[in-house]
């Protein structure tokens, strides 16, 4: 039960992000993406997609994949969240906040970001991108979000 009700915070933060376009109806290119990848998933009040995802030792890593796509200049990005530290309070503790920054620069793909109480992994790719590129982008997002989340809370409470 206290799954669900972290995961209905967790849409509940993703709600209050903004973004360029798209808001609130799912990306058509992205369902046949998750198709063609045979990934179980729901969309959201948003319009994002939502998957949770087996992982070793019987946990499990939610992750998002936005319909909305940023931009910046000429560039279209779509965004990848997976939750993986939730704060008891509006601050991260700084030796939470520093092992999250750490992480991020030793990332390959993707960063943590603050979203509200809770700290997101991020994996930004080119909005254009095919479904082996979003597969690669998930999985980099719910293998650090997991690892930080059983390492810094031995939780799998995401």
């Amino acid at each position: 039960m206290k799954k669900i009700a972290i995961a209905v915070a967790m849409a509940g933060l993703m709600a209050g992000m903004t973004g360029t376009a798209g808001a609130g109806e799912p990306d058509p290119g992205i369902k046949a993406q998750l198709d063609s990848l045979e990934y179980a998933y729901e969309v959201d009040e948003d319009g994002d997609y939502r998957m949770v995802f087996d992982m070793e030792d019987e946990r499990t890593q939610l992750v998002f994949v936005r319909s909305t796509v940023e931009t910046y200049g000429n560039h279209r990005v779509r965004e990848i969240w997976s939750p993986g530290y939730k704060s008891s309070g509006p601050q991260f503790p700084a030796l939470i906040a520093n092992r999250l920054l750490e992480d991020s620069n030793d990332s390959k793909l993707g960063s943590w970001v603050k979203q509200g109480d809770a700290a997101m992994f991020v994996v930004k790719i080119d909005a254009d991108a095919g479904a082996e590129m979003l597969s690669d982008a998930i999985d980099a997002a719910i293998r650090s979000a997991d690892a930080i989340e059983l390492e810094l809370t031995s939780k799998d409470d995401f």
